[in-house]
């Protein structure tokens, strides 16, 4: 009887494998037929692979002080300019995206993980479980985001938090307010899923709780969760610029795009030299409108209520 449930179990995983192969190349097919999410997917490759490795070439990457060349317009010498300390604008909005980046996947990957490991056990075990979970997580939805975050920076602030970690600390902050939402949906998912016909078969098996969750529960959440943490990247990096802007995200002399706008904070500054506001700016309104293309581009391919 083992070795027939056995033989039955494998075969299931291999057509599950095989299924998901080739829903994969659909998938792709179908995405790259969509001209507008592919753009932004472009875009998002040339953003990273521009910030993480431009100034690597840079002769201004050490972001030394240089008093004589200090808030110089562009030039060819300094394609974006300069700023109060005579650093290369270019090469510092290559390197605040590096940080900015970092902090908005980093975040979205932990608020998924977070998110979708307490949504699964809530929606399959319920009970008393799920009541805690789902009402810590409508506690933490009834209060705007916001707010949180800078109540959290203001608390890093006074406590004089180094500066080399403060942007590991933001990286905690954007995920603690980033997983009830993705949590509840999960668990939604998951209250559909575990009344399924196939899993219905897992519990005629006997097989135990941990192989059900994650290997045949959990790929079948794989659209769900790609789909918003695609769109959750976006608002990441909007948050952590934002606090950064206010002076409670990362602080300098680590660079990124909100810290470089909150640079220029004078009116002279926003008057006679829009090169110290307008790149950082126009970093953020671009990243975030490209992830959001792709975004909305994947869960068309990636969800199958969707219609053509």
């Amino acid at each position: 009887m083992s070795n027939i449930s056995g033989n039955v179990e494998r075969v299931n995983v291999e057509g599950k494998s095989k299924a998901r192969s080739s829903l994969g190349r659909q998938a792709w097919v179908r995405l790259r037929k969509n001209k507008l999410a592919m753009s932004g997917c472009l875009f998002m490759a040339v953003m990273v692979l521009a910030c993480f490795i431009g100034p690597l070439f840079s002769p201004y990457a050490d972001s030394k002080v240089n008093v004589m060349a200090m808030n110089e317009a562009p030039s060819l010498k300094h394609w974006l300019g300069t700023d109060q300390l005579g650093r290369d604008v270019l090469t510092r909005l290559l390197q605040a995206g590096r940080i900015s980046l970092t902090v908005g996947l980093a975040s979205m990957l932990l608020s998924v993980i977070i998110g979708s490991l307490l949504g699964i056990i809530a929606g399959y075990y319920r009970g008393v479980v799920d009541q805690v979970i789902m009402r810590i997580a409508d506690l933490l939805l009834t209060i705007p985001s916001l707010p949180i975050l800078f109540i959290l920076g203001a608390l890093l602030s006074d406590w004089k938090i180094p500066t080399d970690y403060r942007m590991y600390i933001v990286m905690v902050m954007l995920s603690l307010v980033g997983w009830p939402g993705l949590a509840r949906l999960v668990r939604g998912q998951m209250l559909s899923l575990r009344e399924a016909e196939y899993m219905q078969a897992t519990t005629v098996l006997g097989l135990r709780d941990r192989r059900k969750l994650f290997y045949h529960l959990l790929p079948n959440l794989f659209p769900l969760l790609i789909v918003v943490a695609t769109l959750s990247t976006g608002g990441a990096i909007l948050s952590e610029s934002v606090l950064s802007f206010f002076g409670l995200g990362v602080m300098p002399p680590t660079a990124t795009w909100g810290n470089m706008i909150d640079a220029a904070n004078n009116l002279i500054d926003f008057e006679k030299r829009p090169w110290l506001w307008m790149p950082p700016g126009i970093a953020i309104f671009t990243t975030v409108i490209a992830i959001n293309i792709f975004g909305d581009g994947l869960r068309d391919v990636l969800d199958p209520k969707q219609k053509k």
